[in-house]
């Protein structure tokens, strides 16, 4: 809960128009006189600011007034209508696009049969030129893309680094390509960390520390560390598809290593192993169908994919220890059975004191969490009292 103490304008806190539209994002409808309260600056301070912040229609004036007895007083709401955000998840083997407002609320969205490996060129284009019919469709001032890919990203740059599964992303201009097209500032990470941030502010914000587990084509992970995204210090946290796993050491990953976690688990993994047992599946989805119409095979290799999972996180529990682990991604899908095998060697392998607490749970947000994720990112960014000053003051 916010008080005078924590936001005083002595402290520093409050500095700019920007810091009181911070206030104003949890949907609370306040008046000047709530304002200057809160924030101890002068009635004359808050009043410009909110000023300034009307004319860029970042708030708009509350539908009911407040009455205290007197003339009703005018209370103000932030305006999540006042742009929009394009968003954009890129998997393996599929895309998902959508167009939300400033609370991530999807508007308008897409999801399609895409292959990575045709290209940047190639998806990217097909990004362009489908975020330009969704936001035909819904209207709206564009302020910001941000983009999920599947592989590991230089979040500074905004540019893939040796992606396994990704030929030809390599250092590819993704902000510059996307930005020049769409003519907005365009933000991009690995798939993973999107999905964890789209988790953990649509259905988790009240827990500090969480680890999102994306199971589908590849494995990894996304860490969220007191209720902020942990990149690491070059972007590659949480790639734990590519830990070695000692019971697989024959396994040759694409990676070129032998013994990843990903080689002997993911969703393409079990597809490989059902197909060399004689039964026909080629991807994560084919396992899926497979486990929901109760094959024997396909529930096996499920579970114990799980469990080699489970090893591999149960080291990341004792290390991080986190209070909430996520399983997302195609596999998620497969019901308990992936769930089952994870929980059985965590609670086995960790100590007490880290999984005393600790809950394990497939997303809740489904397939959706990377574009939730990709539009809180650019929120976020667009949002932050530095940028939102530097609008107001131009």
């Amino acid at each position: 809960m916010l008080t005078q103490g924590m936001l005083s304008e002595s402290s520093g806190s409050v500095t700019g128009a920007g810091a009181l539209l911070s206030i104003l994002r949890d949907g609370q409808a306040r008046t000047r006189a709530e304002l200057v309260q809160l924030t101890g600056l002068a009635r004359s301070t808050v009043s410009q600011r909110l000023d300034a912040l009307l004319s860029h229609q970042w708030i708009v004036p509350a539908d009911d007034a407040i009455s205290s007895g007197g003339r009703p007083a005018t209370a103000f709401t932030f305006n999540r209508g006042a742009r929009v955000v394009a968003a954009a998840d890129l998997g393996a083997t599929h895309a998902r696009v959508a167009v939300t407002d400033l609370a991530s609320t999807v508007l308008a969205e897409r999801r399609v049969d895409l292959p990575i490996d045709r290209g940047p060129e190639e998806v990217l284009g097909w990004l362009v030129v489908t975020l330009k019919e969704l936001l035909v469709e819904t209207g709206g001032s564009l302020c910001g893309v941000g983009v999920g890919l599947p592989g590991p990203v230089s979040h500074s740059s905004g540019r893939p680094v040796n992606p396994p599964i990704m030929p030809g992303w390599d250092g590819f201009p993704v902000p510059d390509w996307l930005g020049s097209r769409l003519g907005a500032p365009v933000l991009v990470d690995n798939d993973v960390n999107i999905m964890a941030l789209g988790e953990h502010w649509a259905a988790r914000r009240d827990v500090e520390h969480l680890v999102f587990v994306k199971i589908g084509t590849g494995i990894g992970c996304g860490i969220i560390s007191e209720r902020r995204l942990h990149r690491g210090a070059q972007g590659a946290a949480g790639d734990i598809g590519h830990i070695r796993v000692t019971t697989s050491d024959e396994v040759v990953c694409r990676c070129g290593n032998s013994g990843c976690l990903e080689a002997v688990a993911s969703g393409a993994a079990i597809a490989n192993q059902l197909d060399a047992a004689g039964v026909e599946a080629h991807g994560s989805r084919d396992v899926v169908n497979l486990v929901r119409q109760g094959n024997t095979m396909a529930v096996q290799f499920a579970r114990q994919a799980g469990r080699e999972i489970g090893d591999v996180l149960a080291s990341i529990v004792n290390f991080f220890n986190p209070s909430v682990i996520v399983i997302g991604g195609d596999m998620a899908e497969a019901g308990e059975h992936i769930l089952a095998g994870v929980r059985e060697v965590i609670y086995s392998r960790s100590l007490p004191l880290a999984t005393q607490h600790l809950s394990i749970r497939a997303t809740e947000l489904g397939d959706r969490a990377g574009i939730i994720g990709a539009a809180v990112m650019v929120i976020e960014h667009v949002l932050s009292p530095e940028a939102v000053d530097l609008v107001v003051s131009s």
